[in-house]
């Protein structure tokens, strides 16, 4: 059969209530309802297959460790199953609380009723619950009744039920009430239902004063119409019941129904953990409960432990909680769409830098209600990554997990490595998997291309200013930095050096010595931690020369020098490796890097009249005639002044290129001024360290120059290292 085009000729519209004078809409709920848990009965009678006794037994356990004080346990008159669960409860010494209401159900049939009063002899507490459909649907088609027949049927199942248990001296050991429910209520004539329940009222007879109140449930066995058509029949309910204070009105119905009906005057509240029942089930008593609990209201129930809830409820029902059933449901904390990570992720960071705590007032939490953390859950399952999600998610994880707070820039290129991944499995990413897919995309844990062996970040005193006072200390805080070290390269070590304006700046000019020639785009760190066992880690971005990509790198270390150096290597084996977000592999150079030459080497260069050959025969100069060195000697010395302090501040050798130029002139071209630090520092570090003859007193006569440059070219360049090779005495490398 189609679809009707035309449902309006099938279907009739639910008839509302008139009730111009409504107050319902302009009252709050501020306190918990009473609650009945019926999960016992109605939820277990709608099981495809019934709980048996062991697993009744464990639910209930659970149900009053979470604070329900009235538990519907069975439907005695319909099983023996139920009828023994019910006597074991109460034959068991301590398995039913004190405080606890054990309540039965029976339809409107005097046998029927006997046998469900009997389940509970000898009971602490207990409540009859007695149902009689009202609605001129049932009483027409099911039962064949008139109004007046049903209305007689009611009050007599009332007093036979008060003849056995209040009015019974056998039976007074027992704490009695008794539950009416004119089935179908929504479905009933209002005014109806009303003469209905003022006779069962009547019949039983309650006193407030010691609470003996008659519980009238007036329940949407089917839902008909919209909530606040429900919420009408229960304020008109409650305004024309009468003798109001003897009254509990309780209500069965859906989750909105049910909060309206509090709303509109309803005590009570009937339902289910997660809605299970009838047909579409009952109302959720944990949505019903943990909705009160985030407007600050206590629902005066459990829920703390909430993933144990959901274990037994569904090892006992063998109904599985939906992924997205609200607060329960596996999904509900979780975000896959990347503007709700990263809406999460701020509103964390805005809490941890007002220093709240999970105490605290839990207020500017995007899409967050409830703290997960007061149901048991953890921060971690709230940020789940697919290939939907963006950087936000993945960056939450990492800070759960690694305590980094990346940049927005390591966001966006990490996102597009775990975005890759996850279209290449196919599902989302576990927090494991993306903690792990991070550490091994920056290599945090082992970097294949580049370790950092030995290093040292030293001031470039050759830029000095004029040196200190006597007996004062250099200020070299300005100055360049120059970075040596032994950098592992795929496996080979190298000795790398190089210049900047500071340790990250000066590892980079290094590592253009083995080809890599990146320009540092971005730099920010962080501390991990505190205390001792604090760590700093370190992001840096970086340029390819000549290109407009970028790559990330990422260090962490006790050191901060030593953790920047580390994300710069992280970069640099992110630059040569084949990523998403790295450039195309540029291969490393083979051979040593060529050290700078000193001013010694290019005067032995110079002086032999070698320009324009092969540098590299000339990394080591050859063993010279001592008159020849000598001669270079007389001419360095003619530089230097008199003064050790003056020797030791380098300024002869900041005199500039003018003298270098004089010096230099028959030798046919200058050298540049760069170019002198190498051997003018090794004198130096030399004369620091007290290892090179300096002569008697502060002044530095130039025969005993002549004898400390002799000295360091002997040491520098000993014979035994070179050989000669023809006429040219062009000097091979040792092998």
């Amino acid at each position: 059969m189609p679809f009707l085009k035309e449902p309006w000729k099938k279907y009739k519209p639910f008839k509302p209530l008139h009730l111009p004078n409504r107050q319902w809409p302009d009252k709050v709920i501020d306190k918990a309802p009473r609650w009945l848990s019926s999960c016992l009965r109605d939820g277990n009678q709608s099981l495809p297959d019934p709980m048996n006794g062991e697993e009744k037994w464990r639910y209930f356990k659970m149900l009053c460790g979470l604070g329900y004080k009235e538990i519907e346990v069975s439907f005695p008159s319909a099983s023996q199953t139920d009828f023994d669960f019910t006597r074991r409860l109460i034959e068991t010494p301590g398995a039913v609380p004190d405080d606890v209401f054990l309540q039965v159900l029976s339809p409107c049939r005097p046998d029927l009723i006997r046998r469900t009063v009997e389940s509970v002899r000898g009971a602490k507490n207990a409540i009859i619950h007695i149902y009689l459909a009202t609605s001129e649907c049932f009483r027409q088609v099911v039962f064949g009744y008139s109004e007046e027949q049903t209305l007689e049927l009611a009050v007599e199942c009332t007093k036979l039920v008060r003849s056995l248990t209040k009015d019974n001296p056998e039976a007074s050991g027992t704490r009695w009430l008794f539950e009416f429910s004119p089935e179908c209520f929504s479905d009933t004539d209002p005014d109806y239902a009303l003469r209905v329940c003022r006779a069962v009222k009547a019949a039983w007879g309650p006193n407030g004063e010691t609470g003996d109140q008659v519980i009238l449930n007036l329940p949407a066995t089917v839902e008909l119409s919209t909530p606040n058509v429900y919420a009408d029949l229960i304020e008109y309910f409650c305004n024309n019941i009468g003798d109001r204070e003897n009254v509990i009105l309780t209500t069965i119905v859906e989750l909105v129904t049910a909060e309206l009906g509090q709303m509109a005057g309803a005590d009570r509240v009937e339902g289910c953990l997660f809605g299970n029942g009838e047909r579409t089930g009952n109302v959720d008593l944990v949505t019903l409960a943990l909705n009160l609990y985030t407007q600050g209201v206590s629902p005066q129930i459990d829920f703390s432990d909430l993933n144990s809830v959901i274990q037994m409820v569904e090892s006992c029902t063998k109904i599985p909680v939906h992924q997205r059933a609200p607060y329960g449901g596996s999904l509900v904390c979780a975000a896959f769409s990347g503007s709700h990570q990263d809406a999460i992720k701020k509103g964390f960071q805005s809490r941890q830098r007002q220093g709240l705590s999970s105490e605290d007032p839990w207020h500017g939490m995007p899409y967050l209600p409830l703290d997960p953390q007061d149901i048991g859950r953890n921060y971690e399952a709230i940020i789940r990554v697919n290939s939907q999600s963006g950087k936000g998610g993945s960056a939450f994880i990492l800070h759960a997990k690694l305590q980094l707070d990346l940049p927005r820039g390591l966001q966006v290129a990490f996102s597009k490595v775990v975005q890759r991944r996850t279209e290449e499995l196919g599902r989302e990413l576990l927090a494991n998997e993306i903690t792990q897919l991070f550490e091994t995309t920056y290599f945090l844990h082992e970097n294949p291309h580049f370790s950092l062996v030995d290093y040292s970040i030293t001031p470039d005193r050759s830029q000095s200013p004029l040196p200190p006072a006597l007996g004062k200390t250099q200020d070299t805080k300005d100055l360049i930095r120059i970075f040596e070290g032994v950098v592992l390269v795929n496996g080979k070590e190298f000795k790398l050096r190089g210049r900047g304006n500071g340790p990250i700046s000066s590892m980079v000019a290094a590592l253009r010595e083995v080809n890599i020639d990146l320009d540092v785009h971005d730099y920010k760190e962080h501390a991990i931690g505190e205390g001792r066992g604090v760590k700093a880690a370190s992001y840096i971005e970086c340029k390819p020369t000549g290109s407009e990509q970028t790559v990330w790198g990422v260090g962490i270390h006790e050191d901060v020098v030593q953790s920047s150096l580390i994300a710069l290597l992280s970069a640099a084996s992110n630059f040569i490796t084949s990523r998403p977000t790295s450039p195309t592999m540029k291969p490393i150079a083979t051979a040593a890097p060529q050290e700078t030459p000193s001013v010694i080497s290019v005067l032995e260069e110079k002086a032999n009249g070698i320009q324009g050959r092969n540098r590299r025969c000339f990394t080591h100069p050859p063993p010279y005639p001592l008159k020849r060195r000598n001669r270079l000697c007389d001419r360095l010395a003619f530089l230097v002044p008199a003064s050790l302090d003056d020797f030791a501040g380098h300024r002869a050798f900041q005199a500039g290129e003018d003298f270098l130029s004089e010096l230099f002139l028959d030798l046919g071209d200058a050298v540049p001024f760069e170019r002198l630090h190498p051997g003018r520092d090794l004198v130096y570090q030399r004369s620091q360290r007290g290892q090179l003859p300096l002569g008697d007193g502060p002044a530095l006569q130039r025969p005993a120059l002549k004898r400390q440059l002799s000295y360091v070219w002997r040491e520098r360049f000993p014979r035994k290292e070179y050989k000669s090779s023809g006429s040219q005495q062009c000097i091979e490398e040792k092998q």
